[in-house]
């Protein structure tokens, strides 16, 4: 048997970064994902999903600090401490415009891409939780409820000052 370069399938495309979140998400029970689409370019939006240290920890409704401790090509590891002081140490993938951290007990997932209806404006998704330990699951309680928060605050600070 040779070794032969897979040749990509007849009319595929490639995800863009929201559809490749709704479809990780899609085997996560309990994941919900929450989309909204702000009035911002995407290519302001971006660098606030990129920004670990600083953005997206002020966007996570739980998070008290989120420090980037380790970024190799796409590979990215973050430490964290919620409200609540517990810990966590996250292992995911950053791309433009997409993040997807997974910890043993959280995770985080968000991205943004151009809308397809609206130029100027970005769509942005996001999905996160509690994990249950050792399965591919959420628990269900306020997933959407803070995947709203997290959107209205993203929103917020892409807003024009007044």
């Amino acid at each position: 048997m040779t070794d032969t370069p897979l040749r990509p399938w007849p009319g595929s495309a490639p995800l863009d970064p929201v559809r490749r979140l709704r479809a990780l998400a899609a085997g996560v029970r309990g994941a919900r994902v929450t989309v909204r689409e702000v009035d911002a370019p995407c290519s302001a939006v971006e660098p606030l999903l990129a920004d670990v240290d600083g953005a997206l920890a002020a966007l996570v409704p739980d998070m008290r600090r989120l420090r980037l401790v380790r970024a190799e090509g796409d590979r990215v590891e973050a430490v964290a401490r919620s409200r609540f002081g517990m810990r966590a140490r996250f292992h995911g993938v950053r791309r433009p415009g997409y993040l997807w951290m997974q910890s043993r007990f959280v995770l985080i997932g968000i991205a943004a891409t151009p809308s397809a209806h609206a130029p100027g404006r970005t769509l942005v998704a996001f999905t996160g939780g509690v994990r249950v330990p050792g399965r591919a699951a959420l628990v269900p309680v306020g997933v959407g409820r803070a995947g709203r928060r997290v959107l209205d605050r993203l929103a917020a600070r892409l807003a024009p000052p007044p």
